[in-house]
This record gives C-alpha cells, sequence and structure tokens, in this order.
C-alpha cells in the first residue's frame, strides 16, 4: 500500500465512532472525497451517497437505459460503542451500550470518551450489566479519569474500549479500536477515487458508494435508505456490494486474502452475481482469496436481500470481532475480554482489487453460468451412453 493511501486509512481508523454518533467519521469522509474530488451528497437520514452530487444525480443513474448494472457498494460508518445517558457525579456517567461487546473481564476496562469535537478523555468501566440474551453489555458506569474541564451534557458524550492507540501496525497486521468497518468505508473511498481518474471513460460502469449509519443496531441507516426507494424502483439493473470486516473462521484466515462471502448468518447472497465475483477473484488474486459463508455475524447484505437488490459481500477476516478477545493478541485483557480489532494489510489491499475489478465493464452479469453449461454438456456427451 502507498504511503499516501496507508495514511488515509490510518485518519480513518482513529476516528472516534458509535452507533448515530459518527459525526468525526463523516467530518473525516468529506475532508477525503473534496480533497480527491468526489461528488457525494447525504440522504435524509445522514448517511453519505458517494459518487454523485445530488438526489436527482442518483436518481438519473438508477433510471438510464443500460443493461450495465449499477455497482453499488456499501459499508457502515459505526461500530459498537456507549452513549451517555446521565451524570452521577462530576466523574461518574451512566452509559448505555448500542451492539455487540465482551461480555468477560468487563469491570476495570478502559474506555475513550468523546463528543462531536473529538475524544475528551479517559475512563473505566465499572458495574456492567449484561443484556437479558447476554450476548453484549446493556448498561454500565463509567469512572472519569478526571471531572471535564467543560461542563458537557451526558448527551453529547460517546465511547468505546480504549487501547495503547487508535490504529497501530505490528507487521503486517494492523491493530485498532473499530476496523468493522471502518475499512469498508475505506474501500469505498479509495474506490471512488479510483472511479474518478477514469470518469472520461464512457464505457465507464457506474459507480455508487453509500456509506451507513446505525448498521451495529439493525442495519437502521440502510434500511431507511432503502425505505426511500430509490433502489428498489431502479429502472436498470442493481448490485450491491457488502464490504465488511467479519470474524475470522475456518476457511477464512487473516492474511490469506480477502473473502467472497458466500452469505452471512441470515441468508446466503445472489447465487448468479456471486458467480460473477468468484470469477473475478479466481483472475486477478489466484490463490489470495478465500470463499466461505462469513455467519459469524449479519451484514447490510442482509437488508439489501430483503429489499429485493441483487447483492454480494467481500468480507475482510477480521480479529477479535466487536472488541471481543477470541484471538487474542496484542493489548488483550484476557480471553473474551475487551481487545483491539485487527486485519492484516495483503487482505485490505486484495480487497481494492476486487472492488476495482468489480468496476471494469463488461463483466457477464447477464448469463454467468453458460460457461459452466458448456462444460457440464460436454461431460453428458461423454457419459450419455452410460444412461
Amino acid at each position: 500500500m502507498k504511503p499516501a493511501q496507508f495514511k488515509r486509512l490510518q485518519q480513518l481508523l482513529a476516528c472516534p465512532t458509535a452507533p448515530f454518533k459518527e459525526s468525526l467519521v463523516i467530518a473525516e469522509v468529506e475532508q477525503q472525497l473534496q480533497t480527491s474530488g468526489v461528488d457525494y451528497f447525504f440522504d435524509p437520514h445522514g448517511n453519505i451517497v458517494v459518487g454523485v452530487a445530488s438526489a436527482k444525480a442518483y436518481k438519473k443513474i438508477l433510471n438510464q437505459r443500460s443493461k450495465e448494472p449499477v455497482r453499488v457498494f456499501i459499508a457502515h460508518m459505526d461500530h459498537p460503542g456507549f452513549h451517555g445517558v446521565r451524570w452521577l457525579s462530576p466523574t461518574r456517567l451512566a452509559i448505555k451500550w448500542f451492539g455487540g461487546s465482551p461480555k468477560k473481564h468487563l469491570n476495570g476496562s478502559q474506555v475513550w470518551l468523546a463528543t462531536n469535537e473529538g475524544v475528551t478523555c479517559k475512563g473505566t468501566l465499572r458495574k456492567t450489566k449484561l443484556r437479558k440474551d447476554k450476548r453484549a453489555i446493556e448498561t454500565a458506569e463509567v469512572v472519569l479519569d478526571s471531572a471535564l474541564e467543560i461542563k458537557t451534557s451526558a448527551t453529547q458524550l460517546f465511547g468505546g474500549f480504549d487501547f495503547r492507540r487508535p490504529v497501530w501496525k505490528s507487521g503486517k497486521r494492523l491493530y485498532t479500536r473499530a476496523a468493522d468497518d471502518l475499512v469498508g468505508v475505506f474501500a469505498i473511498l479509495e474506490t471512488a477515487k479510483l472511479m474518478r481518474a477514469k470518469s472520461k471513460s464512457a464505457k465507464q460502469p457506474a459507480f455508487i458508494g453509500l456509506l451507513t449509519r446505525g448498521e451495529e443496531v439493525g442495519f437502521v441507516g440502510a434500511v431507511a435508505h432503502l425505505e426511500s426507494g430509490w433502489l428498489t424502483s431502479a429502472t436498470r439493473p442493481v448490485i450491491a456490494i457488502s464490504l465488511e470486516a467479519s470474524r475470522t473462521l475456518p476457511g477464512a484466515i487473516i492474511g490469506k486474502g480477502p473473502v467472497v462471502r458466500l452469505g452471512d448468518w441470515r441468508t446466503v447472497f445472489n447465487a448468479d452475481s456471486l458467480k460473477v465475483l468468484s470469477d473475478l477473484a479466481l483472475k486477478i488474486l489466484p490463490k489470495k482469496h478465500q470463499k466461505r459463508v462469513m455467519d459469524g455475524g449479519s451484514c447490510e447484505a442482509t437488508a439489501m436481500t430483503a429489499w429485493g437488490i441483487k447483492t454480494i459481500g467481500i468480507s475482510l477476516p477480521l480479529g477479535n470481532y466487536h472488541n471481543e478477545g477470541y484471538e487474542g493478541g496484542m493489548d488483550c485483557v484476557a480471553p473474551c475480554g475487551p481487545a483491539p480489532e485487527f486485519v492484516h494489510l495483503d487482505d485490505i489491499e486484495g480487497e481494492l482489487k476486487l472492488c476495482a475489478g468489480l468496476m471494469k465493464a463488461g463483466l457477464d452479469w447477464g448469463d454467468p453460468w453458460e460457461v459452466q453449461r458448456q462444460r457440464l454438456r460436454k461431460n453428458l456427451k461423454s457419459f450419455r451412453r452410460y444412461l
């Protein structure tokens, strides 16, 4: 990865974020888009639509006469974290957690706290209470390291688990507070930049990036966007490409390449479109990609599928999913306790290549199984006499 590209990645990963508290990520995204000259606009729900300057331009692309599908790359800007609820004292804050979390070794864990202006202080978790299903934190208290110098409303504060730094590199591993899904956001921004550089080509397929809010509590931003009807009423083909960092599993190993995601915990994805992605991966990343159902969690591809959009997915194998120390490693408090997430730089580079490859004109979206049918017919011819 080029130094300038790596710097942009680090800047994104350093942004504090939590469900519905994505403002600092949004500011960094806007900065990067403006610097590269890529068009964008906000939908009515605060999601960022990348690659077009307005809702009018977006609808125009979705309703052009073309057999070439619009590629809609989707990633989310939030990560599990907490919101401040009320002050219990000048240094004690009651909080509510949103999204997944570790379930063990929580009390005494270090956290960061931020407002829309940036990180304000650090603190320690105590009196943690899990949800009824025992799958994540419900509520807790945060004891601040010191009282805030400027009086701040409790509800202005949000936060998450804190480690030695927001992001750091060890070999080719990248440790961070929130790889899920800021690495996906990065991939969309880099693809948008690449497409802008090629925009003079009349044959260039239509690119859209959709950066969403509130994914960690049920794809809220994506569902709000789908309910607008812009995608579901498109008159030309649409292919949604979910970009995620997903819990590493057998057959999806960190450092062995990006994963052609066949499905998530809730559903499998579109078989015809997956054939195109799988063939592309075999061509441009031979022996450097993986393929499996990533059922360690569900993703926005589920929402796209539920609303009738043909959907595929690319995942980066993720260590310590949702900051839970499944894989351990640096700064892991204890097994299954708070830990930084980590991904591999080679996997990120592979994902960027797949995204660029999906933007090539002439991919066989219309009939991706023709070559396979020919092979099967030839095989039938060889064995017909045994029927």
